[in-house]
C-alpha cells in the first residue's frame, strides 16, 4: 500500500517511508492512497483479542514489514498495558458505556498509538543503521505517550515542545522528570498552536530536516491516527448486534486525531451509527460543526489542558475527502486560512459529525454529577463528552485520560483524591526542563546541539 499527501505535492511512499517522514514535505498530512474495505472481516475479528486484533488491522496498511515482525513489534507495544483487558468497556446504564483508554504506560489513549510508533521507529533505526531525531508539540498527554514510547530507545533522540504552565503538574512531571539523556522537555512561552507552528516551519526546512533525520510523533503522523482505529474497532465488536446498528462514540477532541480514527475506521466499512466531537471552551470544532465556518479565536486556559487548542492538524485529512480527494482545493483551502485565520465550507457536510462545547464550570458540575449518579470518576476531558448525550442513540464516551493526572479538578468536584503509584514516583524526582521560544529558529539551534 502507498501513501499519499492531502496537499498532492509529493510522490506516494511506502508505509515505513511514510512513518519516517511524519509531515510530507509539501506540508500536506498522509493517508493511504485507498482505504481497505473491511467489512468482510468483521465476524472473523469478533473473535480476537486487542494484541491479535491490532496485528490483523495493521497489517493491511504496513506491507513492508514482514508479518511476524510486525507481530512481535505490536506484541511490544500492548506489553505494558493490563493484559486482562487493555480497552475496558465499561456499562454505566442501559445506553451509557465507557470506553477506557488510560491503563498504559502514561495512563492516556496516547498510548495506543505512542508505544506503537516508538517500537516503530526502533525497529527502523536497527533496519536501516541509522539515527532518528524525532519532534513533538504536545498540549499535554503526547509529550509524556511519545517519550515513554521511545526511553532510552538506542539511535533516537526525542524533543517535546509544551507550552509553559499550561500543562498539568503531573503531565509536565511525566515528560521532565524521565531521567534519560535521550529526551528533551522543551518548555516554550506561549500556545500549543504556536509550538505547533513552530514545528511545521522546522518541518518545512528540508535540509534541516534531512541533515537531523527528523521525524514526527504528533497525530500528524499517519501510525497514530491508524492505531487508533483499532480501539473503536475492537469496542465496536464487542457491543451486542442491536448496540452495534445505533451507536455513536461520544469524542472529547481537540486536534481532531481521535475522532478521525472513528471516522476513518467507518469508512472502511465498519458500520457505526455516528459520532460526537465534545469541546471544551476552545471549541474551534464546535464552531465549525456547527456553522460550517472555522475560524481561529485566542486559546483560554482551562480545566481540561489537553483540548486548548485553536488550529487542529487533523481536520486537513477530514477535508481532503470532504472536498472530492482533490489535493488543489486542500491547498487553497490551508492557504486561505494560514493568511487569514478563517475557512468557510457553504458545502460542508455537518452530518458527519455532532458536537458540543463545555465550559470550565461545566466540566467541574458534569464531573460531580457522573459520580453521584453512576459511582464513576472521569477526568476534565471525558467530562466534556457527558454533556447533552443523545438518548435515542447507545453513547460509548471515550475516557481519555485517569482521574489521577488531575488531582485538583476532581477534588474541587468531588471530595475525592485520584491518586496512581506511577504519578506518585515522579513527585520526588526533579524536573528537568529547558526554557525556550516558541521560535523555530530557538529550537532548530536547540536540536542542533542536542540531537543523535
Amino acid at each position: 500500500m502507498r501513501y499519499i499527501s492531502t496537499r498532492g505535492q509529493t510522490a506516494p511512499l511506502g508505509f515505513s517511508d511514510a512513518v519516517a517522514t511524519g509531515l510530507a514535505p509539501d506540508g500536506g498530512l498522509f493517508l493511504p492512497e485507498t482505504l481497505p474495505d473491511f467489512s468482510s472481516e468483521l465476524r472473523r475479528f469478533a473473535g480476537l483479542g486487542y494484541v491479535e486484533l491490532c496485528f490483523e488491522f495493521l497489517r493491511v496498511f504496513a506491507t513492508d514489514i514482514p508479518a511476524e515482525t510486525l507481530r512481535s513489534i505490536v506484541a511490544a507495544s500492548y506489553a505494558g498495558f493490563p493484559q486482562a483487558d487493555i480497552a475496558p468497556l465499561r456499562r454505566l446504564g442501559p445506553r451509557l458505556l465507557v470506553l477506557e483508554l488510560f491503563h498504559g504506560p502514561t495512563l492516556a489513549f496516547k498510548d495506543f498509538a505512542l508505544q506503537l510508533l516508538g517500537n516503530l521507529y526502533a525497529h527502523q533505526c536497527r533496519e536501516r543503521r541509522e539515527t532518528i531525531n524525532v519532534l513533538g508539540a504536545t498540549s499535554g498527554d503526547t509529550g509524556a505517550a511519545a517519550i515513554h514510547g521511545l526511553l532510552g530507545k538506542p539511535g533516537t533522540g526525542i524533543f517535546i515542545l509544551y507550552p509553559d504552565g499550561r500543562v498539568s503538574p503531573l503531565q509536565e512531571r511525566q515528560m521532565a522528570c524521565t531521567g534519560a539523556v535521550n529526551v528533551f522537555a522543551l518548555a516554550i512561552g506561549g500556545t500549543f498552536d504556536e509550538a505547533q507552528a513552530a514545528l511545521k516551519e522546522i518541518f518545512g526546512d528540508q535540509e534541516f530536516r534531512t541533515r537531523h533525520r527528523l521525524s514526527a510523533v504528533n497525530s500528524i503522523n499517519l501510525v497514530r491516527v491508524l492505531a487508533q482505529c483499532v480501539y473503536y474497532l475492537h469496542a465496536w465488536l464487542r457491543l451486542s448486534a442491536a448496540e452495534q446498528s445505533e451507536v455513536e462514540f461520544v469524542v472529547p477532541t481537540g486536534n481532531f486525531g481521535n475522532v478521525l480514527a472513528g471516522w476513518l475506521l467507518q469508512q472502511m466499512g465498519v458500520p457505526i451509527r455516528g459520532f460526537k466531537v465534545a469541546t471544551n471552551q476552545n471549541d474551534i470544532l464546535y464552531r465549525l460543526l456547527t456553522t460550517g465556518e472555522y475560524r481561529v479565536c485566542a486559546v483560554q486556559p482551562s480545566l481540561a489542558p489537553s483540548m486548548d487548542i485553536q488550529v487542529a492538524s487533523n481536520f486537513e485529512r477530514f477535508l481532503y475527502y470532504s472536498l472530492g480527494r482533490d489535493p488543489a482545493r486542500v491547498r487553497a483551502a490551508m492557504e486561505a486560512f494560514k493568511a487569514t485565520g478563517v475557512c468557510v465550507f457553504p458545502d460542508f457536510d455537518r452530518n458527519a459529525f455532532s458536537a458540543s462545547r463545555c465550559t470550565d464550570a461545566e466540566i467541574l458540575a458534569i464531573i460531580g454529577r457522573v459520580y453521584r449518579e453512576h459511582g464513576y470518576v472521569v477526568d476534565p476531558h471525558t467530562a466534556c463528552a457527558f454533556k447533552a448525550l443523545d438518548p435515542d442513540r447507545v453513547s460509548v464516551v471515550l475516557a481519555t485520560a485517569s482521574p489521577a493526572k488531575f488531582p485538583e479538578t476532581i477534588r474541587a468536584a468531588t471530595d475525592l483524591e485520584p491518586t496512581d503509584p506511577s504519578l506518585e514516583a515522579l513527585k520526588g524526582r526533579p524536573v528537568v526542563k529547558h526554557k525556550i521560544k516558541a521560535d523555530a529558529a530557538a529550537i532548530r539551534a536547540f536540536i542542533e546541539a542536542h540531537s543523535v
